[in-house]
């Protein structure tokens, strides 16, 4: 049976966690994993969680299936929290998916169900698990120009010509807020500038909003998103409470169909609902619980965004000291962007060998193509000097 089977392509980001738990040295560095950790390199349970996940273990009386569609009371808050408290809700059917990933796979195939010409077009560079979430729907995968290497910033010119010449009705994946892999996210007025485009073109936007709330703030990350649901038709959003809640493990995500109006929101949740009974047949309960709990909780609520908050400034200070050791030891604005960029990550311009030089002479973790975890970096000035010294002969002429 398994025999004819080829060998998979080995997982870069699992490999270099290997490594790295391999290596004996003490000053090691882990730049490459993509989660949330702390000053003591630790990835925490929120304390407004902890009291959540208490709350619900003394209260819950069953563990009976929630439903292909999940807990509708956490998909009401979800979409409170995505789209605010004005937006015309009846527009949109949200399900409680399988973290952001199961959002972005079940809202896939969904709309390779509803639009089998369409092809789906994801940016350059992008999240790599968006290739093989979104292609093995069964939707034919292209990409836009999306990040500049010279400037570290959007190609903004280069993406919006490139979507200027997209076929009418075809699917554009757009990074709701903090861009993965290079933290470069668009302007206000570039946001408006890619509306323009998708609206004339009748494309349809499907927003990742993984990081709500890390990159300038929970209303503002989510800013471009109710600026797009405001202006087109339709689209949709899949949201992750990874990283925002700390639930990596739950999986905890919602998938948001936006429709013209209710009637078609109501139909396009009952085929989502379908395409999820035919996948996991429901989501987990606990890790979603606990978020409607935090959300609908006043106390909570305001507790989880204190706490987010520290995370989302804690990421900032750690970018600008990052820049401020590196222009001091390039005597250069090489690494100037990384001051500007938003969220978790941020795509430093280091070939193989450099990489290499950094994992086996300095123990320093980073991923293959240049992206670091920010929150990964040091808040240690002792370390973070080492750190920067480090990639500073690493890249010396």
């Amino acid at each position: 049976m398994f025999a004819s089977l080829a060998d998979p392509k080995p997982d870069v980001i699992l490999a270099l966690m290997a490594a790295f738990r391999a290596d004996t040295r003490s000053e090691k560095l882990d730049l490459g994993v993509g989660v949330y950790k702390d000053e003591a390199g630790k990835t925490p349970v929120m304390r407004s969680i902890k009291a959540a996940e208490k709350r619900l273990h003394d209260s819950q009386t069953t563990k009976a299936y929630v439903g292909p569609i999940g807990d509708a009371a956490f998909n009401e808050a979800m979409v409170r929290q995505v789209f605010g408290e004005g937006f015309a809700t009846e527009r949109v059917g949200c399900a409680q998916s399988v973290g952001g990933s199961g959002a972005l796979r079940v809202i896939a195939e969904l709309l390779r169900e509803a639009s089998p010409n369409a092809s789906i077009h994801v940016s350059d560079p992008s999240w790599p698990n968006h290739v093989p979430l979104l292609g093995a729907a069964g939707l034919t995968l292209h990409r836009y120009p999306y990040f500049d290497n010279s400037t570290g910033n959007v190609d903004i010119e280069g993406m919006l010509n490139a979507l200027s010449q997209l076929p009418s009705g075809d699917i554009v994946v757009l990074h709701g807020c903090c861009h993965n892999p290079t933290g470069a996210d668009l302007t206000t007025e570039q946001w408006s500038r890619v509306a323009d485009v998708m609206e004339s073109r009748g494309l349809f936007p499907f927003v990742d909003l993984a990081y709500q709330g890390f990159g300038e703030g929970l209303e503002e990350d989510a800013a471009a998103t109710r600026m797009l649901a405001s202006r087109l038709p339709a689209m949709a959003v899949a949201a992750s409470c990874s990283k925002n809640f700390g639930l990596y493990r739950e999986r905890v995500g919602a998938a948001m169909l936006v429709a013209p109006d209710a009637a078609q929101a109501k139909r396009a949740l009952g085929k989502l609902s379908a395409v999820i009974r035919a996948n996991y047949s429901m989501p987990p309960d606990h890790g979603a619980n606990s978020t409607r709990i935090v959300l609908d909780d006043e106390t909570l609520y305001a507790d989880w965004r204190v706490e987010l908050e520290a995370m989302r400034l804690r990421m900032v200070a750690l970018r600008q000291s990052f820049a401020d050791h590196m222009r001091k030891r390039s005597n250069s604005d090489r690494f100037d962007a990384v001051a500007t960029q938003k969220g978790m990550f941020s795509r430093l311009l280091l070939d193989t060998a450099q990489i290499d030089a950094l994992r086996e002479d300095h123990g320093i973790y980073i991923v293959g193509d240049g992206r670091i975890n920010v929150a990964g970096l040091p808040d240690d000035t002792d370390r973070m000097a080492a750190l920067c010294d480090a990639i500073a002969v690493v890249t010396r002429d």
